[in-house]
Order: structure tokens, then C-alpha cells, then sequence
């Protein structure tokens, strides 16, 4: 069992993904709290939400992931190599070259850091920047050898993640508008070794992206792909009862050659309901001559379990 605690108030413990929410007991004074038997190998995203409504991280905990967020890890987990521990409070440092986009998804902010030659592209960027520590991991991995040093372009989170990341319109903004900008800010983009890395409905984008655009994306990085999408589905096709593998499996399923694609899949351990669908789509990209990589992150549909898979795949991309 693991003891959460609180003070100043009623209030929920809440877990991405993963368990339900706790009600916190009062024991005394201004303390609430709660015992919780965590599933094995475990990486989760938690906060207390209290009466008001307000998100709070867990101020005993040291490991934040943003200001009202903390990751817990059970002890028979490894800490995640090169993700420093940072707590709620800290700013982190944001690259320092800021490009104003304007064209056809609207405006945005796309900020870069110039650290080599091949260009990663980081969908919901925001989250890379603000949330979790990725410009320090992935220098702490080039530091040691793991990988080439590399650009990386944080693209920022759209309002509606949904409608951006399900059409290929995004991709090809992306190849019409921001990769000749980047070029006029001195970021010249070398497709033969870009990677493109993105999470659940940006996994889903970014390997889409590979089937629309095989001559823009050739190497991907997928976490927990939201490939249990369909058109046809109902809510715009938001919907994990549907075919294993959603409208991509049925795109693959014509065997397309992908003998130019490569591609690392990974998806939590403890989201079952993703394995059907991802399963269906690693094993439809091999059939189809792709080079892939599958692995599982002990976590659920959290980015706190997506952090060491996107530095682990980036290099492996890049090898």
C-alpha cells in the first residue's frame, strides 16, 4: 500500500489514466489522506484535486511534471535514464529561437532548439516543454553517447487535437509552410533523417503522416498511436470499440510498400484496451516491409511512461 497525503482540506486523489479516483479521509486537524495498493511496475501522473476544484501536485513528492502535477513510481521500477527530477515549481528552460507560423491551421508559435543536423519534431510540443524536461533528456542522451546531437522543433499543442491530428492537412502545412520557414530561420531540414515523434492521437498523425506523405516522413516515433480511430465511428470517430487498428489497419491492409519506413511503436502495459488496436497496426507495417521496433512502457496513457520511449526511439531512429 502506498500513503498519499494532504493538507488543507477535502480532496481527490486523482491518476492518469491508470486507477479511479480516491476520496481522501480526514484524520486530523488540517490532514486528509489515503492508502492505495498500486499495481506492479507502475509509472503514473497524479494530483489532488480539492473542494474548489483546484489541481494541486503533491508537495511531499519531488518529481513534478508541471506545475499541478506528480509522477509516482513503484519500487520495483528503475528511475527513467536522462528525465531529470524537477519539482512543481521549477521553470524550465524553453529554446530560445521562437518562429511565428501563419498560413493555413492559423497561427502558431514553433520554437526550436539547434543542437545538429537531423530535425526531430515534437507534436504537442507544449507538453515537451512546459510539463516534462525533454530539451535536458535529449541533450543528457547525446552527452552520453546514445544518440547524434539533433534539432528539435516543438510544435504546439492544437486547440482541437482531434480535428488537427485526424486529417492530413496538418502534414501538409507541415511540408508546404513550416519546412520552408524553418529553412529561413536557418533550420534546413534533412528528410532522409527527420523524425517525426508524437503520442496517442499524435502517434496516430505522425505515422499516418508516413502513409500520405512517404516522400516527407520516413522515420517515426509512435507512443500509445490512437489507431482505434475511424471516420465512421461515432463522436468523430473517438471510440476504442471499433476494428482492431481503426482506419489504418484498413489502409494497411492493402500492403502498401513501406520498405522506406521505419518506425518504433510503444504503448502502456497498463492501457490494455490500446493493445488490440496498436497490435494490429505494428503487425500490418512489418507485413509491409517497414522496419519495426515494439516495445511496452510500464505506465498507462501517460506521458510520464512516454518520456523514456521518446528519447529510446528518437535514438534508435537516428542510429
Amino acid at each position: 500500500m502506498t500513503r498519499f497525503e494532504w493538507r488543507g482540506g477535502p480532496a481527490e486523489l486523482r491518476f492518469e489514466d491508470v486507477l479511479a479516483p480516491v476520496e481522501l479521509r480526514h484524520e486530523e486537524g488540517d490532514l486528509f489522506a489515503a492508502e492505495v495498493e498500486m499495481p506492479p511496475r507502475l509509472r503514473v501522473t497524479y494530483h489532488f484535486a480539492d473542494a474548489d476544484g483546484e489541481e494541486h501536485a503533491d508537495p511531499s513528492n519531488p518529481a513534478g511534471a508541471g506545475p499541478n502535477r506528480s509522477i509516482f513510481t513503484t519500487p520495483d521500477l528503475e528511475p527513467q535514464p536522462h528525465w531529470p527530477v524537477v519539482g512543481p515549481d521549477e521553470v524550465l528552460d524553453v529554446p530560445s529561437l521562437r518562429i511565428r507560423w501563419t498560413g493555413a491551421l492559423g497561427r502558431k508559435t514553433v520554437r526550436v532548439h539547434q543542437g545538429g543536423e537531423p530535425v526531430v519534431l515534437l507534436l504537442d510540443g507544449d507538453d515537451w516543454m512546459y510539463a516534462h524536461p525533454a530539451l535536458a533528456a535529449f541533450e543528457s542522451a547525446v552527452k552520453n553517447g546514445e544518440m547524434p546531437p539533433a534539432t528539435l522543433v516543438f510544435l504546439p499543442t492544437p486547440r482541437d487535437r482531434a480535428a488537427e491530428y485526424s486529417s492530413p492537412e496538418l502534414w501538409q502545412a507541415i511540408r508546404d509552410e513550416l519546412l520552408p520557414l524553418l529553412a529561413r530561420n536557418d533550420v534546413a531540414v534533412d528528410l532522409s533523417r527527420f523524425v517525426v515523434a508524437g503520442q496517442s492521437l499524435g502517434g496516430l498523425s505522425a505515422f499516418r503522416a508516413a502513409l500520405d506523405f512517404p516522400d516527407l516522413v520516413t522515420r517515426v516515433a509512435c507512443q500509445s498511436g490512437s489507431f482505434w480511430w475511424a471516420r465512421d465511428l461515432p463522436d468523430r470517430g473517438l471510440s476504442l470499440d471499433g476494428p482492431a487498428g481503426g482506419d489504418t489497419a484498413e489502409r494497411l491492409s492493402a500492403l502498401p510498400d513501406l520498405s522506406g519506413l521505419r518506425v518504433a511503436f510503444d504503448v502502456g502495459e497498463h492501457e490494455p484496451r490500446m493493445h488490440r488496436h496498436c497490435s494490429a497496426v505494428e503487425e500490418l507495417a512489418a507485413q509491409a516491409g517497414a522496419a519495426v521496433r515494439v516495445n511496452r512502457s510500464p505506465s498507462g496513457h501517460d506521458r510520464a511512461g512516454w518520456r523514456h520511449a521518446l528519447v529510446r526511439d528518437v535514438a534508435w531512429l537516428l542510429s
